[in-house]
């Protein structure tokens, strides 16, 4: 049986949301040339909002947030979508 990447598998996700590092590594490793990088959890008032963070958090929350998809899942917890999205202070 073949091993799967670890950023496709749940050793690789956080439980908060997003990927952890083992995920991340997994994902450039299986992707050359890859520029992923771990979350900016930051919270927006202590960055500088002509930041590089900055920037890099409002463009994901604004592509993140027009995602479609529910924000909780039949029982009630929420999606990965919405872990994420809280992760980033969205």
């Amino acid at each position: 049986m073949a091993k799967t990447a670890a950023w496709t598998g749940k050793e690789g996700k956080n439980k908060t949301g997003g990927l952890n590092a083992k995920g991340v590594a997994s994902y450039r490793a299986a992707n050359p040339g890859s520029k992923l990088k771990m979350a900016v959890t930051t919270k927006p008032s202590k960055l500088d909002p002509n930041g590089k963070a900055a920037k890099r958090r409002k463009s994901f929350c604004a592509r993140m947030s027009g995602m479609p998809g529910p924000a909780k899942k039949p029982n009630g917890e929420p999606t990965r979508k919405t872990l994420a999205l809280r992760k980033w202070n969205c």
